[in-house]
């Protein structure tokens, strides 16, 4: 299971949804469609997401695209 962390590559703003979407094994596009229709019902989505975009660690980047 992979750790929960924003990734280098495939993110839009923060990186939120990208890293939800290889957590759970779905395409980051299907994690943003269910984030902007969530914010349509009442709840606190948007303050959950910028919680998460502090909070989750950047992920590090591999061993192999690491400069010399």
């Amino acid at each position: 299971m992979a750790a929960l962390a924003r990734p280098r590559d495939g993110r839009m703003i923060g990186g939120v949804c990208a890293a939800l979407a290889r957590r759970f094994d779905t395409s980051a596009t299907t994690m943003r469609v269910v984030f902007v229709v969530s914010c349509l019902l009442p709840g606190p989505q948007f303050l959950l997401y910028l919680a998460l975009w502090l909070l989750l660690p950047q992920e590090r980047p591999s061993s192999s695209t690491a400069a010399w």
